[in-house]
């Protein structure tokens, strides 16, 4: 299978986005963006986005890729978060889904506190893993592979 990813949607619960992700992710290419703190509020940098998982060999994207990320403002009360996973193709990336993957059962999905040592996540025809840091600066990183069938 050969997978490029189309970004459909960027949903920011707070903080600011100033350099944007990537519109479209072909095999092997990597992206970056960069979000950030509101200055003179109290809250984080926490969202949600999306990407259309374009099969190649179907000629469709059927389903999606989503991330979470939560970098709060307080660490005494907080800690960074991620999750990541694959999402059917009408999943809309807006609060509802935030929710779903910040606090519901993960089914779909895998979500964890940021600690540097990978999430995996494997559905459809691939396997996503994520790591996070957990600082103030946090990178948050994800990978996207073919899913090897054993």
């Amino acid at each position: 299978f050969i997978f490029f990813f189309f970004l459909t949607s960027l949903h920011l619960v707070s903080g600011l986005c100033q350099i944007p992700l990537p519109t479209k992710l072909g095999p092997s290419e990597c992206g970056s963006a960069l979000f950030s703190k509101t200055g003179g509020t109290a809250r984080g940098s926490v969202g949600v986005f999306t990407y259309d998982l374009y099969d190649t060999a179907a000629d469709r994207a059927d389903k999606k890729i989503a991330v979470l990320f939560s970098v709060p403002f307080d660490y005494g009360l907080h800690s960074n978060w991620c999750a990541v996973g694959v999402f059917d193709g009408e999943t809309n990336s807006d609060s509802a889904l935030y929710d779903k993957m910040y606090r519901t059962p993960e089914r779909g999905f895998v979500r964890g506190k940021a600690d540097g040592y990978d999430l995996t996540h494997t559905d459809f025809n691939v396997t996503i893993k994520s790591s996070m840091t957990n600082f103030s600066i946090a990178t948050l990183k994800v990978e996207v592979h073919n899913k090897v069938i054993e």
